[in-house]
């Protein structure tokens, strides 16, 4: 493994490599392409390549890596190229190459990044494959992260599939990457700071308890790779690294506990929400880096409004009372879904977490017990939503729901459907059952706003 001498996060990246369960090899540094052959050799001794980019990412690396395979004799088929324009992450796309790889035996080469790298990930997986990556910006955490999210039937869904056994990322083809897929990145990888503070929550309470050794390889520097987004968006060297290392981080952690636990939380529901909901802006469809950032400042204010909350004197018993049995809820979701082609999975994911009373009611004790602590801990954990947003603009990414084609109104509904869209426990699980959600929205959103 080979990490960029100048990053501070070159030994934890070691660290978290030797723990990985998929991704054997790491290359990191300025003009890795070179050593793409070499890699490729190592890592699929006997095996042919097959390079998979778009139209874009193939003018930027692919042509390079297609042309270092050829000369060392490890390919001999041509590149797969996919359409840049009107790809995502949709199951047609994975069912595309899927075809295309059950026709020959070779390892794909994926050049890219998140849609190019999740579309292979699950494709090489659906054919019993492993596969190489070849990052083209540090534009989202996916390249060495289990799992792929792909969109099906509507739904979007994330399908559990290895991570490629061996990631390469040229930090000069970084730093190069358009400012606004850096900004994704960054975006993407601030995140983390809510997604562990969702997970702090889930561990107190008793939902999902905290592995040590995952939390450390995400949170241990997080705050470190984040301090310079102003120089990141110019493309500075140093600060790419750090992003870089912070987003291979973060995938490796997922990639350990083969849940995205470790790097995803509310603020990612209400991204996969948006994309059930096929959000646009003026630009098109919003980067997943860019649904996120956004996101993650409504969950870091959902946050601060219920630190403000003496939930130590909660009324345990009238939240008992007030809270609906399954079939009761199953009916609300219904009727709040009514305008979705996508009912299945709110009604699915809503049931596999839905508390009986007396479990809610068990569930808020322990709340009210731990409260004073735990909101020690969370406000220790979240730095300001200022200085997330303020972080979010040096960057360069939108911090405001109309910049991603999203009114205000839409935003402030997006609490409770983005509750409902995935089984995983959140801050948003919180707000509903303490029966404080319409309370802090009301704080978050003032009438004048609305």
């Amino acid at each position: 493994m080979s990490a960029t001498p100048s990053s501070a996060g070159s030994d934890r990246l070691a660290a978290a490599l030797a723990l990985a369960r998929e991704t054997k090899a790491l290359l990191i540094e300025p003009g890795a392409l070179r050593h793409c052959a070499a890699l490729f050799a190592d890592q699929f001794p006997g095996k042919k390549a097959l390079v998979v980019a778009d139209t874009t990412t193939f003018a930027v690396a692919g042509i390079t890596v297609q042309d270092a395979l050829t000369a060392a004799g490890l390919t001999n088929a041509d590149p797969v190229i996919l359409p840049a324009q009107g790809l995502y992450a949709e199951y047609r796309w994975v069912e595309t190459l899927q075809e295309n790889f059950g026709r020959h035996d070779a390892v794909p080469v994926a050049v890219g990044s998140g849609t190019i790298n999740d579309l292979v990930k699950l494709a090489a997986h659906l054919v019993g494959r492993p596969y190489l990556c070849v990052a083209t910006a540090a534009s989202m955490d996916g390249y060495t992260a289990y799992g792929a999210s792909i969109t099906r039937d509507g739904s979007k869904q994330t399908f559990a599939c290895p991570a490629p056994q061996a990631v390469l990322a040229d930090m000069e083809i970084l730093a190069a990457a358009p400012s606004a897929m850096t900004a994704s990145g960054y975006a993407d990888l601030q995140a983390k700071l809510t997604a562990g503070a969702d997970w702090i929550l889930a561990d107190a309470l008793g939902v999902e308890p905290i592995d040590a050794v995952v939390w450390d390889i995400v949170q241990a520097d997080l705050r470190a790779a984040l301090v310079a987004p102003a120089q990141a968006r110019t493309g500075d060297p140093a600060a790419i690294a750090a992003l870089t290392a912070g987003l291979m981080l973060g995938g490796f952690a997922m990639q350990r506990h083969q849940t995205s636990r470790p790097a995803s939380g509310a603020e990612h529901q209400f991204s996969h929400l948006w994309d059930m909901e096929h959000l646009t802006g003026d630009d098109g469809a919003p980067s997943h880096g860019f649904k996120v950032g956004v996101a993650t400042l409504a969950v870091a204010a959902l946050y601060e409004a219920l630190l403000r909350r003496p939930l130590e004197q909660l009324d345990v018993a009238a939240c008992g009372a007030a809270w609906p049995d399954w079939s009761v809820a199953r009916d609300q979701i219904r009727t709040m879904f009514a305008d979705a082609d996508f009912i299945t999975t709110p009604l699915r994911e809503a049931q596999l977490k839905h508390p009986s009373r007396e479990e809610l009611q068990t569930q808020l004790q322990q709340l009210k017990t731990r409260w004073p602590q735990l909101r020690d801990r969370l406000r220790a954990h979240l730095p300001p939503a200022t200085e997330l947003r303020r972080n979010l603009e040096l960057v360069g990414a939108p911090v405001t729901p109309e910049a991603i084609g999203l009114t205000r109104t839409r935003l402030r509904n997006s609490f409770l459907r983005a509750c409902h869209i995935r089984r995983r426990f959140t801050v948003l699980d919180l707000a509903v059952r303490t029966g404080l959600l319409d309370e802090c929205l009301a704080e978050i959103f003032p009438a004048t706003q609305a």
